[in-house]
Parts: C-alpha cells; sequence; structure tokens
C-alpha cells in the first residue's frame, strides 16, 4: 500500500498571484487523484476547474495521512541557530522576501512549512514502521533548495535533508539514499550531506550552464569523508525520457547498487516536464512513471521497498497533476 500525505491547509502558503510556486499546484494534485479514483471523501476544492484529460482509473485508494506540525527541533537537525526565528519574523511582519527575490512568505507561511515538514516525517513514520511500503507526501513549500542558513530558491525548510537526518536518528538506519530527479540542482540537500558519507545523494538536473540555481556540475562529487557520496548528473537542455533513463541506468543504478541503501528518499520535481515553463527539458509523463519504477526495483533489492517520496517543482498545472498519477504507478498504485 502507499501512503498519500497532504492536507488542504496547504494552499495557505500563497507567495503573490504571479509567483510559479502557487496554491493550485496542490489542488490540481489533489483534483488529479480524485478523478482516477485515487482519493474519495468530500472535495476540499469543489469550485476548482481544471482539465486534465483522460487519467487511468484505479480500484484501490490511496491510505491518507493528514500531516500534524513537526516540533521545531527537527528543524534544528539541519538549519543553523536562528534560522526559523528568521523566518517568524518577516512572516509575523506581514510577510515579504526571505532572499534576492524569489522566495516570497505570507502571515501563514511558517506554519504551512512547519505543517509541511511534519508530514513529510509522518511518511517516514509510517513507512519505517511498517505501516506502508511507500508514501508520497505532496507538501508545498517544497524545500531542496533551502540551505542550512539560508531560504531561497521558494524553499524554506530542507524537507528532504531533515528527513534524512530524522531517519537515522529516530530508527537507527545507517545508510540513506536521496534522488532528485527536480529539473532544478538540489543545491540545499548537497550543501548539508556533501562531507557525508552515510547519505549517498543524486541530483539529476538541467545542466547548471543553463538552469537554476547554477551549482551541480559534475565534479561536484563531496569533500572530506562525503568525497565520492555525491553524484550530479548535469542533462543538457531538450533531452527527454530516453536521455534520462539512459543515465540513470548506467551512471545512477549502479552506484545505488554498491552503496546499497536501507531507505531511499526522492525529491520529486516534475518540472523537467516538456511543457512546464521553467526549464527546457523534454519528459513526458510516462517517462516520470519509468524514473519512478526504475528507483522502486533499486529499492525492492537494498531497501525493503522502502520509498518516501516528497514534492518539490512542477509548474504546469497540467502537466503536474497528470504527472503525479505516473509517479505513483511507478511506487505501485494499482
Amino acid at each position: 500500500m502507499i501512503a498519500f500525505v497532504s492536507t488542504p491547509r496547504f494552499v495557505e502558503h500563497d507567495g503573490g498571484p504571479h509567483h510559479p510556486e502557487c496554491p493550485d499546484r496542490l489542488r490540481i494534485i489533489d483534483r488529479a487523484l480524485r478523478q482516477t479514483g485515487l482519493l474519495n471523501g468530500v472535495d476540499p476544492f469543489p469550485e476548482f476547474a481544471h482539465d486534465l484529460g483522460d487519467l487511468p482509473t484505479f480500484r484501490r485508494q490511496l491510505l491518507q495521512i493528514t500531516p500534524k506540525p513537526a516540533d521545531r527541533k527537527w528543524v534544528s537537525l539541519v538549519h543553523r541557530v536562528g534560522y526559523i526565528e528568521h523566518i517568524e519574523s518577516v512572516c509575523k511582519a506581514g510577510g515579504g522576501l526571505l532572499d534576492q527575490g524569489d522566495t516570497p512568505v505570507c502571515p501563514a507561511s511558517l506554519d504551512i512549512a512547519l505543517l509541511a515538514l511534519g508530514g513529510v516525517l509522518q511518511a517516514c513514520d509510517a513507512v519505517l514502521t511498517g505501516q506502508v511500503r511507500r508514501a508520497f507526501a505532496a507538501i508545498r513549500p517544497p524545500g531542496h533548495h533551502a540551505e542550512p542558513d539560508r531560504p531561497m530558491g521558494f524553499c524554506l525548510f530542507s524537507n528532504i535533508a531533515i528527513a534524512a537526518r530524522y531517519i537515522q536518528q529516530q530508527y537507527g538506519v545507517e545508510r540513506v539514499a536521496i534522488v532528485d530527479f527536480d529539473v532544478h540542482h538540489g543545491n540545499g540537500t548537497q550543501a548539508v550531506f556533501e562531507a557525508d558519507s552515510s547519505v549517498f545523494f543524486c541530483s539529476i538536473h538541467e545542466h547548471p550552464r543553463t538552469c537554476y540555481p547554477g551549482t551541480g556540475f559534475a565534479w561536484e562529487i563531496g569533500t572530506g569523508r562525503g568525497r565520492g557520496y555525491t553524484l550530479n548528473l548535469p542533462m543538457d537542455a531538450g533531452c527527454g525520457d530516453v536521455e534520462y533513463l539512459r543515465v540513470i541506468e548506467s551512471r545512477l543504478v549502479p552506484e545505488l547498487d554498491e552503496f546499497m541503501p536501507e531507505v531511499l528518499l526522492l525529491s520529486a520535481g516534475f518540472d523537467a516536464h516538456v511543457d512546464d515553463p521553467l526549464a527546457d527539458m523534454k519528459v513526458s509523463e510516462e517517462g516520470f512513471e519509468l524514473i519512478t519504477r526504475t528507483l522502486a526495483a533499486v529499492a525492492d533489492r537494498h531497501c525493503q521497498g522502502r520509498v518516501v517520496s516528497m514534492l518539490e517543482g512542477g509548474y504546469n498545472l497540467r502537466a503536474l497533476g497528470r504527472s503525479v498519477v505516473r509517479h505513483l504507478i511507478g511506487l505501485g498504485a494499482r
């Protein structure tokens, strides 16, 4: 069974009317999963209308988990002293920018970011206690650009990095693998683990010469004891399903097989989609399913099937909703 962690409250984080990381991203995922039959119950967004086209239908439903806010102590596993206080002060002042311009917050943003992190940690609990084999957390704001000392790139907390540390601390897991297939380099995640040999981090992204945040070159392989445990796979603009699957199977899978992780975490960004407005890649919805199937097979070999996936990017609404459905199929939804 697959757990689905989300809440309508995630729409309360709002960066403004023209910001690409918008509340409708959560609404379109909810609508897509209801259209397929993966979710039931009262529709929290009955007036939200968006054409998703034909989608497969499912007899089995996801196990729905409603997130609770994370204790602030878990944020300190990754972020430095004063980090939350800075975000809190901006939110209490009515909102504003946390960085040079692309990470705005509103009064509710800190509460919603803690709720998103709480959902991720509950997804980890569901998988690590054996309640489910896999989990997907449809959260916002996203997290993979947030560095230990600064929010950036729409991201407030480094959700996946905190999740990895949480799993290690709470469940005694020694080896965690993180795979980030968002079109943008997971610079925040890399910053946390680049000197750590207990976490293998791979980011597959559009080449930093042509895409934000300008990091993630192939020569970035970690430092000190973590050297060799960071794998960056920059892709030239215009790459699609064939190129992604080729590099995953030839470069990433052998590295994961050698590392033998006990848990696999996914930064699931869908902005490499051919229709996404913020990048120049050509991955299809079916491509995301195949990518997910390939990674899930690694988890079956080494992790007792244990996968925790969390939403990162994806800014064409129709493509996002449809791609999440394909991602869930790849994780094993039937």
